[in-house]
C-alpha cells in the first residue's frame, strides 16, 4: 500500500448540501429514515461548521447553544482537572451525535476537541424538544445514541478499573479500528489513526512512559502496525483475546 494514495484529509469534505444528499446516509452503517423524518432533520439543522485539528468543538467551560453530528474526521470528548490533567472520555467518529449530555446536566460536563480537521452538522439546542414532540421516533433515536455513548463510557470504566496496561491498549486499538472500519474509513486493511501517545495515555489512565513501553511491546510482538498515521491490525484474534474484546458485529445506528 502506498500511503500517499490515501492521505489523511487536511480539509474535510463539507456537508452544506441538503440532508437527502448526505454521503453518510448512503453508508450501511446507518439506519435509513423516512422522507418525513429526513425533512424534520433538515429543518432541525441550522448549518455546518468546520473546525481545524487541535481546536475546540465544544468549550469545556462554556455553555453551548448547539448540538452537532460529526460528518467527517476524528474528535474526542474530555474532562480536565484543575491541575491540567486530562481524561479522554470517548473518541468520536462520523455519525456521532455531540453535546446531548449538557441538556441534562446542572453544569458543563465536558469539552470536545478536533483531532483532525472536522466537519459538523449544527443543530439548535433549543429546538430539541420540538423535535422530540413532532418526531418521537427521531427522539427515540437520539435517546438510543445517548445510551450507546453511556455503554462505551461503561466499557472505558471497566478498562481503566480492571484491565492491565497491555489489555487496555489492546482494547483501545481494537475498539477504534472496528468503529472506523464500520463507517467506511478502512483502506486495504488500514485506517487513519491520527492519535499520538498522549491521546492514548489520557484515554487509558496510563503514564506517557508506560503507554510508550506497552505500545512498543505489542508492536514488537507483531500484533499491529502504525505507519505514517495509519493503523493496521495484524493479529486481530490475539488482540481481541488480550483485551477481552468480543463485541458482536456492530449494528446499524441512527443518524441525526
Amino acid at each position: 500500500m502506498k500511503f500517499e494514495d490515501y492521505p489523511a484529509p487536511v480539509h474535510p469534505p463539507r456537508c452544506a448540501h441538503p440532508c437527502e444528499e448526505c454521503g453518510l446516509r448512503r453508508n450501511p452503517a446507518f439506519l435509513p429514515v423516512s422522507p418525513e423524518e429526513l425533512h424534520a432533520i433538515q429543518s432541525f439543522r441550522t448549518g455546518t461548521r468546520v473546525v481545524d485539528a487541535g481546536r475546540p468543538v465544544v468549550e469545556e467551560d462554556r455553555p453551548s447553544a448547539q448540538l452537532f453530528t460529526l460528518y467527517s474526521g476524528w474528535a474526542f470528548r474530555f474532562k480536565t482537572l484543575s491541575d491540567g490533567r486530562r481524561q479522554i472520555l470517548s473518541f468520536l467518529l462520523p455519525g456521532d451525535f455531540i453535546g446531548l449530555q449538557d441538556e441534562f446536566a446542572e453544569s458543563h460536563t465536558h469539552g470536545v476537541e478536533a483531532v483532525t480537521a472536522v466537519t459538523l452538522c449544527v443543530f439548535a439546542r433549543d429546538q430539541l424538544w420540538d423535535l422530540f414532540h413532532s418526531q418521537p421516533k427521531l427522539g427515540y433515536d437520539i435517546t438510543w445514541l445517548a445510551a450507546r455513548e453511556e455503554k462505551m463510557v461503561d466499557d472505558n470504566l471497566v478498562t481503566a478499573g480492571r484491565r492491565n496496561a497491555a489489555e487496555r491498549v489492546a482494547m483501545l486499538l481494537m475498539h477504534l479500528y472496528r468503529r472506523a472500519e464500520r463507517v467506511g474509513m478502512a483502506r486495504e486493511g488500514w485506517v487513519v489513526f491520527p492519535f499520538n501517545q498522549q491521546h492514548i495515555a489520557d484515554a487509558l489512565g496510563l503514564s506517557l512512559v508506560h503507554t510508550n513501553k506497552t505500545l512498543r511491546r505489542l508492536q514488537q510482538r507483531g500484533l499491529y502496525k502504525l505507519d505514517s498515521g495509519w493503523l493496521r491490525i495484524l493479529e486481530p484474534q490475539v488482540l481481541e483475546t488480550l483485551g477481552d474484546y468480543f463485541e458482536r458485529p456492530l449494528r446499524p445506528t441512527p443518524l441525526i
